[in-house]
């Protein structure tokens, strides 16, 4: 059965959108048949593979709304191995439909199970806001991936996300994990970027991914051009860094096959990562007033 990888953070331009297409597209390259969900009315994720706005096009609003199974709406990508669901704007409507709905924070998760055995990897491109849309995500998903930016405002909002997590786990979703948090528009050539992604590391320990986004003009110019930045530029910082991030993540699910469970601590982390979370919010507020970069990057990832 597929591993389902929500990709959340309220915070907008984080590069959320920008980590479920170009991780998508790196799992499939590895032959690991991935499933990518445009849950953001945005439709950004749906954009950046390729296809172009068209109101005739059932999304995922059909599914979660009108109970139009997901298997009629699943679109092919020019990856091989990779498909989508799209969105449209038309989602926007269902934060305020789903409301009234029975059972309103598992259509998501209902409507998924057709589907978990057809893949190796779902990843869900969640709005970046801690709304109903985002919360079907979290509910239907096994761990929830956090991009994080490297800039010191970016932890206030990572320990809000935290806090909802502690709240779905004794509700909704008991066994959700957290997949790992992603340092993304990471820039070498300032010290800001060196201090944030250093913090980060010693506050959250082993749950933040080796890999790290750079900031990356090919990475930025890629959904402009409807590819993938494999396809677009594959010897790119950023490329070369969406393989090694893939490459984590399969390894992960090794060792979770291997050891025949989650990891032994998984049940503490959220907790003790949220506590972190709004120690380093708290701690690095001052710093962030006082702080100041060596430079700016030449590009940016996409939200």
């Amino acid at each position: 059965m597929g591993r389902v990888i929500a990709i959340a953070n309220q915070k907008g331009g984080v590069g959320k959108t920008t980590t479920a297409v170009n991780l998508g597209a790196s799992l499939a390259v590895a032959e690991q048949r991935t499933l990518v969900i445009d849950c953001d009315p945005q439709a950004n994720t749906t954009s950046a593979l390729g296809f172009l706005k068209d109101p005739a096009r059932r999304t995922l609003y059909q599914s979660l709304i009108l109970q139009e199974p997901l298997d009629r709406i699943v679109l092919r990508t020019q990856v091989d191995g990779l498909d989508i669901i799209p969105s449209d704007k038309n989602l926007v409507g269902a934060s305020v439909e789903l409301v009234s709905m029975e059972n309103r924070e598992y259509r998501l998760k209902a409507l998924l199970q057709q589907l978990r055995e057809r893949y190796s990897y779902i990843l869900i491109d969640s709005p970046p806001a801690l709304d109903l849309l985002t919360l079907n995500a979290l509910a239907a998903s096994d761990s929830v991936l956090v991009p994080i930016q490297c800039e010191y405002l970016a932890l206030e909002g990572v320990s809000e996300l935290l806090d909802t997590l502690m709240r779905l786990r004794r509700t909704i979703n008991p066994s959700l994990a957290i997949e790992g948090i992603l340092l993304t528009m990471y820039d070498d050539r300032t010290t800001l970027s060196k201090q944030v992604a250093a913090d980060l590391r010693s506050f959250f320990g082993t749950q933040v991914f080796e890999s790290v986004i750079p900031r990356n003009v090919r990475l930025a110019e890629a959904p402009s051009h409807g590819k993938p930045v494999l396809f677009y530029d594959i010897h790119s910082k950023g490329a070369e860094s969406y393989i090694q991030l893939a490459k984590e993540v399969i390894a992960n699910a090794q060792k979770r096959v291997g050891q025949g469970t989650e990891r032994p601590d998984t049940r503490a982390r959220v907790a003790t990562t949220a506590a972190a979370a709004s120690a380093a919010a708290a701690g690095s507020s001052g710093g962030s007033e006082g702080g100041n970069s060596g430079g700016t990057g030449t590009g940016s990832a996409s939200e």
